[in-house]
């Protein structure tokens, strides 16, 4: 479906100057997937590829699509998974971040259901099986724990970005100039499981499981460096969540992602500020 709306128009004159050929051959076909577009409040108008969506020059513009940020959590032991993104990814490689970051796709009806989160629900489940090599089953899309969604916007130096309603975000790459913003909406998910991670090697580079402690400590660290989307998170409502969480075990001593539910104010989204890609997080 196309919208002819002033930054879809203006992404048309910019896509022809746009070559992915100097980048990996799977991350620049994937670049061809369709994200479902938004306005502020999360109404979908219409699709376009991701390409289009994540070039700074159309987000400036105002072009804006849905994504979504999942967290895993181990039952047991309250540990969440981490991925260090691929050396291969177009946007943000080699950054850490929080379980999965990613969008449901217009190309798949399911996936656009809005009704319950089911089709970021449904997208979760499968970018989780894609990026991570957790199978479906266990990752059901009826124990995802939806939160809230935010919507950011944080400065980024770079041809491509993120501006995404009701879900995460990608707003930098590589060491172009032109200095720029990343804008987007995230729908935040939580899920307790044990899982079994098999990593797709073009999408992840290293993976994790760490205690609140060891995360601080690794936001401490300058050698490290995170997703601009999970700095925020983590500063303004992870540690929180995570709290309540370990503060509501079962008898069993287990956690249960379902035990967040009314946490927060799933109905609104939240507007933040952010201060971009860096090395440690501002907590």
């Amino acid at each position: 479906m196309a919208v002819e709306s002033p930054a879809v128009l203006a992404a048309k004159t910019v896509l022809a100057s746009i070559d992915l050929s100097g980048y990996d051959a799977e991350q620049s076909r994937l670049m061809d997937e369709r994200c479902i577009l938004v306005d502020e409040q999360d109404n979908a108008i219409g699709a376009m590829d991701k390409k289009t969506c994540h070039l700074m020059e159309n987000i400036n513009k105002g072009l804006l699509h849905r994504a979504f940020s999942a967290f895993i959590f181990r039952p047991s032991d309250g540990r969440l998974l981490l991925q260090q993104r691929a050396t291969e990814k177009i946007t943000f490689p080699d950054l850490w971040t929080n379980t999965c970051c990613s969008h449901p796709l217009d190309d798949f009806e399911e996936e656009k259901i809005e009704k319950d989160q089911l089709g970021v629900r449904i997208a979760a489940s499968r970018k989780l099986e894609h990026e991570l090599g957790i199978p479906q089953d266990q990752t059901p899309v009826d124990e995802f724990q939806y939160l809230t969604r935010i919507h950011y916007l944080a400065p980024s130096n770079g041809m491509w970005g993120e501006h995404e309603g009701a879900a995460s975000s990608f707003p930098y790459i590589r060491a172009l100039a032109d200095p720029s913003f990343d804008d987007k909406v995230d729908y935040i998910l939580f899920l307790t499981a044990d899982v079994t991670v098999n990593p797709n090697e073009n999408e992840i580079r290293d993976h994790r499981y760490v205690s609140k402690e060891e995360l601080q400590a690794m936001f401490d660290d300058p050698a490290n460096s995170f997703t601009p989307w999970f700095k925020l998170i983590a500063r303004d409502f992870l540690f929180g969540w995570w709290d309540q969480l370990l503060e509501k075990r079962g008898a069993d001593g287990k956690i249960f992602a379902k035990s967040l539910a009314g946490a927060a104010d799933g109905s609104k989204v939240i507007k933040m500020q952010g201060r971009g890609r860096g090395s440690r997080a501002d907590i």
